[in-house]
């Protein structure tokens, strides 16, 4: 029997890695999330290496965001916005959504709504 949130998330995700196509042409997009931040890293599989990664953390100017407001869905879709620039500027167009075992809902929505309003296809 599993026993905590955390658990379950982590079963999600394991499935979702699972169905990877292993050494695939696509790279993938991994949303993760702490209390304060929301992160998003562009991963290749196929080098086990991170590409590029984005974070309400720093990469977003604090101009744009109010006081104490990085870990709402406005800085998600900053961060969205800024991953697929930046993925875009690296040459990849087409890539895979990892929402890292978290519920397609709220944050990790926002966030892959404005990377794909940006020009990310997936």
């Amino acid at each position: 029997m599993i026993k905590d949130k955390k658990e379950r998330r982590h079963m999600r995700h394991r499935r979702f890695i699972k169905r990877l196509i292993p050494g695939g042409t696509k790279p993938r997009i991994l949303v993760r999330k702490s209390l304060k931040y929301i992160y998003a890293l562009l991963i290749d599989d196929a080098k086990g290496k991170v590409i590029l990664t984005v974070s309400s953390m720093s990469q977003i100017p604090a101009g744009d965001l109010k006081k104490n407001s990085r870990k709402n869905v406005a800085a998600a879709e900053l961060v969205g916005k800024a991953m697929a620039e930046a993925a875009l500027k690296a040459g990849y167009q087409e890539v895979i959504f990892d929402r890292g075992g978290y519920l397609y809902h709220g944050k990790v929505k926002a966030l892959a709504e404005a990377a794909r309003a940006a020009g990310l296809k997936f």
